[in-house]
């Protein structure tokens, strides 16, 4: 006996919304690594832990600084590895508008953090890189899938918290923000979008 044919709403809504997110992933930038994110927080943790509370000296800057070079070194690799599985070209329209939006701020961040050095105020560079990270993310973030910008919003409300806090904070914000927020959206990222 043959079941009733199921009506044809029923399939509306759900192909509906496939046909959206298919669209939109057709425009995103999806090659945002999971994976690396969750291996740049836990790097980040490790050099919070061995950084110690800001204390005005280039040594706790160049701690961070080295880390800076080895969450690029893993983003890079795992961003060429994800797009590289899920067919995503690097060369396409969505990856220069990600790039295009997301450089700026790094750039930024880059010019203040000599001016911070020299102005005697690297004790406040959490509240500065969190920020401009944030902002990075965030703005590169509208051309990728939607928890990317939303992982932005949480790092530049954690730099505006560090501008905010006591200075002797910064590595524990640090932490929550480059280590914390990396693993934490890293894992969905992983999860949902395919690495």
């Amino acid at each position: 006996m043959a079941g009733r044919p199921e009506p044809i709403h029923a399939h509306a809504i759900e192909n509906l919304r496939f046909i959206r997110e298919t669209m939109e992933r057709a425009g995103a930038f999806t090659a945002v690594p999971g994976w690396g994110g969750v291996l740049m927080g836990i790097s980040a943790v490790v050099t919070a832990i061995v950084s110690g509370p800001p204390d005005n000296t280039t040594r706790w800057v160049a701690v961070w600084l080295i880390d800076a070079v080895v969450a690029v070194l893993i983003a890079l690799v795992a961003t060429v590895w994800k797009a590289r599985i899920s067919g995503v070209p690097l060369s396409g329209v969505p990856a220069l508008r990600f790039a295009l939006a997301y450089a700026p701020p790094l750039v930024a961040g880059m010019v203040l953090t000599p001016v911070f050095v020299t102005m005697g105020l690297m004790a406040r560079l959490p509240g500065c890189w969190l920020l401009q990270y944030g902002t990075a993310v965030a703005t590169g973030g509208a051309f990728s899938v939607r928890v990317v910008p939303i992982m932005g919003l949480c790092f530049m409300a954690l730099g505006v918290v560090a501008f905010a806090s006591p200075a002797a904070w910064g590595h524990w914000l640090m932490a929550a923000g480059f280590g914390g927020l990396h693993i934490a959206f890293g894992l969905i990222i992983a999860r949902r979008y395919g690495g």
